[in-house]
């Protein structure tokens, strides 16, 4: 009997799990990543013109990126619990749509206010669109190769540090950072609607609580059969209550970030002292140049 396909609404068969569709979706899912997390990285990289054109303070100057990442924490929330009930692509379609308009926002602003909550908005709910969501959507579709799968899908977090602060770097020099944002909106928002589109089909939902796989484990075993659900089970991750496994996580997701946040804060103290304590004989124009240097390459390391 052939095989149906589930229609883009219902869930996903459990036979496609650990299959060539899940690696593609993957892919997919990669190339989302690193287009919906692209505003993490470039605004310290536009940090120093925007700080000179407004003429703020490096605090004031850093406000967006204070901004954008308290978003990012509280949009998850919200991106995750949308994508349980309407699915990824809804969230993924709005997440597409918010990227844009922050980047072409930000590139219009007047102001460090403008400016700051036009990055809030990205990481309300467009970075967060493509974070929380597409990690969790990994998870399910991938049970034996699940560690590899997350950590490529976590990967395009990095592989958006190491592709866009030099790429906009090169448009600030070239065109400038007001048009480089606008156009930079226009990429992303773009490619994440295109491929947006490609995750219609929900992630299998294979369930089974504590108290049915006793049962289940002694019909495989007098069948002679394994059922391949007992693999998928998900009452209690790491073997543990799932409230405590969360708390864990974030825990270690709290702990993970403050590592990353080190070289931020010392690329933003490197800059303040090429500020303070300009080079002699050497222009405010190449002292603002040398610190942009500086931030692409910090970024790209991260």
């Amino acid at each position: 009997m052939p095989n149906i396909p589930a229609s883009p609404s219902a869930a996903a068969p459990a036979s496609l799990i650990d299959s060539r569709q899940a690696a593609w979706r993957l892919l997919t899912t990669l190339g989302l990543v690193v287009l919906g997390n692209s505003s993490m990285y470039v605004v310290s990289v536009v940090l120093p013109a925007v700080q000179a054109e407004f003429g703020v303070g490096r605090a004031d100057a850093s406000l967006p990126y204070t901004l954008m990442m308290v978003c990012l924490g509280l949009g998850g929330i919200w991106t995750g619990r949308m994508a349980d009930r309407h699915g990824l692509m809804p969230v993924l379609c709005v997440g597409a749509v918010a990227v844009c308009g922050g980047f072409v926002w930000a590139g219009l602003s007047g102001s460090i206010w403008g400016f700051g909550l036009a990055h809030g908005l990205m990481g309300l709910i467009g970075a967060s669109a493509t974070f929380a969501p597409l990690m969790a959507d990994t998870a399910l579709w991938w049970n034996k190769r699940r560690g590899i799968a997350v950590a490529i899908c976590a990967s395009g977090n990095y592989i958006a540090g190491a592709l866009w602060p030099p790429i906009v770097q090169h448009g600030i020099e070239l065109i400038g950072w007001r048009h480089t944002y606008v156009l930079l909106g226009l990429v992303c928002g773009v490619g994440m609607l295109l491929l947006a589109l490609r995750m219609r089909q929900r992630a299998p939902m294979v369930q089974m609580d504590a108290a049915s796989a006793p049962a289940a484990a002694v019909q495989g075993a007098a069948a002679g059969v394994v059922p391949a659900a007992l693999s998928l089970d998900r009452s209690r991750p790491f073997g543990l209550r799932p409230l405590h496994a969360q708390l864990l996580l974030c825990v270690a997701g709290v702990a993970c970030c403050v590592a990353m946040a080190m070289p931020h804060g010392f690329m933003e103290c490197v800059n303040g002292i090429f500020e303070i304590f300009p080079k002699k004989n050497c222009s405010n124009t190449s002292t603002m140049g040398y610190s942009g240097v500086l931030n692409v390459e910090w970024i790209a390391l991260l």
